[in-house]
């Protein structure tokens, strides 16, 4: 009992702490820097309609949705919807999340690798996220090759949540680099105020680097159990 617990917190304790401070840095640079107007004064709504238009993207919709930091970009209704923060907001955090997410939307109109792997594998993540550590539990739980069977697939199924937190990192990244070249070259901010810009994306990302290292340190325990099953 004792070592599986010490195999559970080797590989989600540091996982874990990771997750807390990304998120901690996030929120911290967002507030931060939702207290710093622009220069110009543009609100996020109005950032990412400039960006859109910029990029011929017209059609593609800008709405306000509740919540903090609930920022996202649906590209099957193509519709950019931004928190009240954000979308209200005249800020420097305002102007970098509502650029990033019109990122997302550049991404969508020049068909971007990684984006269209990560929307195609959505529905098997759906699935595995909460079906795969179920079978696993199942299977583990069973005596024979069976159960060593069963819980391999479920192994697999959580895998995929794992590739897709990975996949997920080079398109935040790429929005995000995409939002602070949008920013420079329209002049929605100048000088020093990309020093906020980058503090709250980078942080940003950070989180998503978390959810990966999350995702595969989970997965590892499972492998790591299953391999210590079949030694017993």
């Amino acid at each position: 009992m004792f070592e599986g617990w010490g195999l559970y917190l080797l590989f989600s304790l540091p996982a874990l702490i990771l997750g807390l401070w990304a998120q901690w840095k996030t929120q911290s640079a967002f507030r931060r820097y939702a207290q710093v107007r622009t220069v110009r004064g543009l609100t996020g709504a109005q950032v990412a309609r400039l960006v859109l238009d910029g990029n011929g993207l017209y059609d593609v919709q800008v709405e306000r949705v509740e919540g903090f930091l609930s920022d996202h970009y649906d590209p099957t209704k193509r519709v950019l919807r931004l928190s009240p923060e954000v979308y209200d907001g005249q800020s420097l955090s305002a102007a970098g999340v509502a650029a990033h997410e019109a990122g997302h939307a550049i991404q969508h109109q020049l068909a971007y690798a990684p984006l269209q792997l990560r929307s195609m594998m959505v529905p098997t993540v759906q699935i595995g996220s909460w079906i795969g550590p179920i079978i696993f539990i199942v299977g583990f739980l069973m005596a024979g090759a069976l159960g060593t069977t069963l819980a391999w697939v479920g192994v697999g199924l959580f895998a995929a949540v794992a590739l897709f937190a990975l996949v997920t990192l080079p398109v935040e990244f790429d929005a995000s680099r995409r939002a602070k070249q949008q920013l420079v070259a329209s002049g929605v901010v100048i000088g020093n105020e990309m020093r906020g810009v980058n503090a709250v994306l980078d942080a940003a990302a950070m989180t998503y680097v978390a959810g990966a290292v999350q995702a595969i340190s989970t997965l590892l325990y499972y492998v790591f159990l299953l391999m210590g099953r079949g030694e017993e």
